[in-house]
């Protein structure tokens, strides 16, 4: 199941990972799961919405989330994003905050999703790409880390370099993935608090990622992210 709705840009990058027994197990217990009639977020199509929005070749930024949101219908395949209409989640009433601080962009001229980011070129992947509803963290540990973890490797050891926006414990988990981390000449790594309110007073608001973005991009002569 898993290994079918993976975009073809990504394939293989990720076929190691989609052969491990571990990646076996999480297809076969999803179906469990769902065979049981517990409610899945995203639904089946959106859970690998980040891949089919983003190309690996195209990728320029990653921001690491942990777990989808659990909320009805927020989920949407996107790391911090919800479809448009829905009340903005607190973590991403903080990103735009920060954003506007930051670049100056309005907060109200924003709904909540953030594809627009994606077809740029940034990678917007959680951790954990599937929850239970009403449950958050439910499907951590499952098995998709040995994917994101093949991901978050394809993007470092492509020929660009790309900026890696880890934001919290749970995407910081995820520097080892990234070679030389501190000291490459190829990528950035911005790392952080998480946007969430119990920790983005801890240094998530003024730490301009957009910018800094923006900045080392252009310095590698690409194209700014349009925030």
């Amino acid at each position: 199941m898993i290994k079918d709705a993976i975009p073809d840009s990504w394939r293989a990058a990720l076929e190691p990972a989609l052969q491990t027994a571990e990646a076996r197990k999480l297809g076969a217990w999803l179906r469990a799961e769902e065979g049981q009639g517990k409610l899945i977020y995203p639904p089946r199509g959106q859970r690998l919405a980040a891949l089919a929005l983003t190309p690996l070749d195209d990728v320029r930024v990653v921001i690491l989330g942990q777990d989808p949101y659990h909320g009805h219908g927020q989920a949407n395949g996107l790391a911090f994003s919800v479809a448009d209409g829905l009340k903005l989640p607190p973590s991403l009433v903080n990103i735009y905050k920060e954003r506007e601080d930051d670049l100056g962009v309005a907060r109200a001229a924003s709904g909540g999703n953030l594809e627009h980011w994606a077809k740029q070129g940034v990678l917007l992947l959680n951790n954990t790409l599937t929850v239970e509803a009403g449950k958050a963290g439910s499907h951590a540990g499952r098995g998709w880390d040995a994917i994101t973890d093949a991901c978050v490797e394809a993007v470092a050891a492509g020929v660009g370099p790309c900026v890696f926006i880890l934001w919290g414990s749970h995407a910081q988990k995820k520097a080892s993935r990234v070679p030389s981390l501190g000291k490459s000449t190829e990528h950035l790594v911005l790392s952080g608090p998480h946007p969430s309110p119990l920790s983005s007073y801890r240094g998530f608001f003024g730490s301009k990622p957009f910018s800094q973005t923006n900045v080392f991009l252009e310095s590698h002569g690409l194209e700014p992210i349009e925030w």
